[in-house]
């Protein structure tokens, strides 16, 4: 079992409207014979850290997975616990949007880019 963070992202408002309005979480099993489960947990940042997400992903061997979150907020974060026989094969990005649908780069991040939380992951 691992957990990946995508640390807080900052999403402050600009004339009042925020960059990022969704975020999208792409999940990958990349192990062509055995499956795996992620749970994905989201939080926004106000002060405290407040769960509003709480998901749990089965993936099938190949299987690739979208899901789109509200992210509107100050600030935000996903943590990401992966288990299961191919728990070593999943790759996990997350693409924060605009309203519009189009991809707000300050607020992707890519399975290079997750903090693996090795405390976190006992």
């Amino acid at each position: 079992m691992a957990r990946f963070t995508t640390g807080p992202i900052f999403n402050p408002a600009v004339a009042g409207v925020r960059n990022t309005q969704t975020l999208t979480v792409l999940i990958d099993n990349q192990n062509a014979s055995q499956s795996s489960s992620v749970l994905i947990e989201g939080y926004f940042l106000n002060g405290t850290r407040t769960l509003y997400v709480q998901e749990l992903v089965q993936l099938a061997p190949n299987q690739v997975v979208r899901r789109n979150y509200f992210a509107a907020f100050e600030g935000y974060e996903f943590v990401f616990n992966t288990s299961g026989p191919a728990a070593d094969n999943i790759e996990i990005s997350a693409w924060g949007k605009n309203a519009a649908g189009e991809l707000v780069t300050a607020h992707r991040v890519v399975a290079e880019e997750l903090v693996e939380d090795e405390l976190l992951s006992l």
